[in-house]
């Protein structure tokens, strides 16, 4: 492998790139604000999703700094969604099972947060080490003895580790490949840190659920690359390495959980599925041709139905408003605090700011029982089933939700 090489896979789709669908200029997701920040200028930039037919990826064109979409203050923490808690804690389980880890063995973990995941290697007695930027989330899993570098994980990064001696039986990376502006970085990362055995266990939300489903909130910033099991398959074989196992998961709406390691052929899920996605032509720009215009009607029917609704003088408020599907939404449909009353949210840290662009202050899920407004905007869908259990009084008491994707209706 030429040290660095592999981070020009993105660099250079810039030329290849095909148009899919324009936002616009929207608002950063997850920079939240204060009352007095209200009259100030915000940091938005263009959200232009192209397709790059050489690599097989979805990605964003145009590169944002990543200090300008993550930080100290970074407002999500893992362990607050209890779905997602439970969801990577039994794919923990399920790894502790199947391999043969110890207290000789290492754990490593791309965005570790919180050390929700973590923990429970930790708890096995097998060492671990995260690696997460944003060292609010870093300084809550170090207080629970999760052994934590604050920074960015990527090639710079590995080399270090792999010169201090770390190298990986286990490497986790939960949605953050897909957040990163250089796959082939990252990917050359893995390769680096990877223990000749060793395995890469990773997840990404699954391009091919966000065009079925017509999610086209799947969109934001932070969220630069969507990956189908050909793209994965072509940005690990540029580092030599295999997909060894695939499969559909759940989470964000549709996501894809792979395996990778060193040598061999693809495992029998992994083939499987590339050749049901070449089947279908996900790795070609005609598969992503009539998208955008579906997610344009999508798009107008919510406007049309919130408009009218609030012309007929319903009081509506959203649901799960300050990460980067509900930026995406509220900014692509125009919808504010003119339409919005405000916003709720089950995570402490957000209480009491506004969000980004659309300016809905935040509260405690408590105030829909206690406002009893008429309509909630579900911008959280893809945890309906979640979030419609834990409302059952409020839907008792008359009040509706609103579910937008792939288009709206009433539950």
């Amino acid at each position: 492998m030429s040290e660095g090489s592999p981070a020009s896979i993105a660099r250079a789709s810039a030329a290849r790139s095909l148009p899919v669908l324009s936002f616009g200029v929207t608002p950063v997701a997850d920079i939240l604000l204060t009352g007095d920040q209200l009259g100030e200028p915000e940091p938005a930039f263009p959200l232009d999703v192209v397709f790059d037919p050489e690599t097989a990826l979805l990605q964003l064109a145009g590169t944002i700094p990543p200090g300008e979409l993550y930080g100290g203050d970074y407002p999500y923490y893992s362990s607050e969604v209890p779905s997602l808690l439970q969801h990577f804690r039994a794919s923990a389980q399920k790894i502790l099972a199947e391999r043969a880890l110890d207290r000789e063995s290492l754990v490593i973990e791309a965005a570790s947060n919180d050390g929700y995941m973590l923990e429970v290697f930790a708890g096995a007695g097998v060492p671990v080490l995260g690696i997460d930027p944003a060292s609010g989330p870093a300084a809550v899993a170090q207080e629970k003895g999760i052994r934590t570098v604050v920074d960015f994980f990527d090639l710079r990064l590995a080399r270090r580790l792999r010169r201090e001696g770390h190298v990986a039986d286990v490497l986790l990376g939960n949605n953050v490949l897909n957040l990163v502006r250089e796959p082939g970085d990252f990917a050359s990362a893995v390769e680096v840190l990877l223990g000749p055995d060793g395995v890469a266990v990773l997840e990404v939300p699954y391009v091919v659920a966000t065009v079925e489903s017509g999610a086209y909130d799947n969109f934001y910033h932070q969220n630069s690359s969507y990956f189908s099991l050909v793209a994965l398959e072509r940005l690990f074989g540029a580092v030599g390495l295999v997909l060894r196992e695939a499969q559909r998961v759940p989470t964000f709406g549709g996501s894809l959980r792979v395996q990778v390691g060193r040598g061999g052929r693809p495992g029998r899920s992994a083939r499987e599925m590339l050749e049901s996605e070449r089947a279908r032509g996900v790795h070609t720009y005609d598969y992503f041709m009539d998208f955008g215009e579906r997610s344009l009607k999508s798009r107008d029917l919510l406007i049309e139905m919130l408009r009218g609704l609030k012309g007929d003088g319903a009081s509506i408020v959203a649901y799960g408003a300050a990460g980067g599907m509900a930026t995406t939404l509220l900014s692509f449909t125009g919808i504010d605090s003119s339409v919005l009353d405000y916003a709720v949210d089950v995570n402490p840290h957000k209480h009491g700011l506004f969000t980004p662009g659309s300016h809905l202050q935040i509260h405690s899920p408590r105030k829909l029982l206690e406002d009893l407004p008429d309509y909630v905007l579900l911008l959280a869908w893809n945890y309906a089933d979640e979030v419609v259990a834990d409302q059952r009084e409020y839907l008792a008491r008359g009040g509706r939700f609103i579910i937008p994707i792939p288009e709206p209706r009433l539950l």
